[in-house]
């Protein structure tokens, strides 16, 4: 049995540009592969959710599963429909950033994945929240993680935590992988320091 793991990025409408961790991540990680979910612009929960799965069943062996933004809904909906055997699979998943796709001004872009699944994970996850993201509150990104099951990572005031957020390769972020995942990051010369982003704060009342 293949013995490799395989890190599955998936990114959120429109895709992960040139200067987005996720982009910078899988230039540095050799395990690293990016799922292409098909039409990033008008993006359909049917087409994105099949190209996850099929993406899961081609791995050689086991996934850890990297989401942003609109691609964290993609996971839930696939876990949410998943044969069991596919779902073994997974022994873990990063959540960064979901977007609120409840609220009422959501955008309607975002509409397909509405209502956000309401279910336990099968696999060990943590969300990563920021208290200033304009696409979901950090309330609401809590109710999310206590829903999926998941361990909630608060960074603080990062934004989107995306490109603008200005994260560069977003040590931090690796750093948290690595938690979730038992997966380590590339060796660094300068450890992060920012003050109380590693800390898990886990929440599943």
């Amino acid at each position: 049995m293949a013995s490799e793991v395989v890190e599955l990025v998936i990114p959120g409408l429109h895709g992960s540009g040139p200067d987005h961790w996720q982009t910078l991540w899988c230039r540095e990680r050799p395990q690293c592969r990016r799922i292409d979910l098909g039409d990033w612009d008008h993006p359909t929960r049917l087409l994105w959710v099949s190209r996850l799965d099929r993406a899961i069943a081609a791995a050689p062996g086991r996934v850890v599963l990297i989401a942003h933004s609109l691609g964290c809904h993609a996971v839930a909906w696939w876990a949410a429909e998943a044969p069991p055997a596919r779902l073994e699979k997974v022994t873990a998943a990063l959540l960064v950033a979901p977007p609120d796709v409840d609220r009422r001004d959501v955008h309607p872009l975002l509409l397909p994945f509405a209502p956000a699944p309401e279910l336990f994970l099968p696999f060990r996850s943590a969300l990563v929240a920021s208290r200033d993201d304009p696409y979901a509150s950090f309330e609401r990104s809590a109710w999310i993680a206590r829903v999926w099951g998941s361990d909630l990572i608060d960074v603080g005031r990062k934004g989107h935590i995306n490109a603008e957020s200005a994260l560069g390769d977003w040590p931090e972020g690796q750093d948290f992988l690595a938690r979730v995942s038992g997966v380590s990051r590339p060796a660094s010369p300068v450890p992060s320091a920012s003050a109380g982003a590693s800390d898990f704060r886990v929440d599943r009342r």
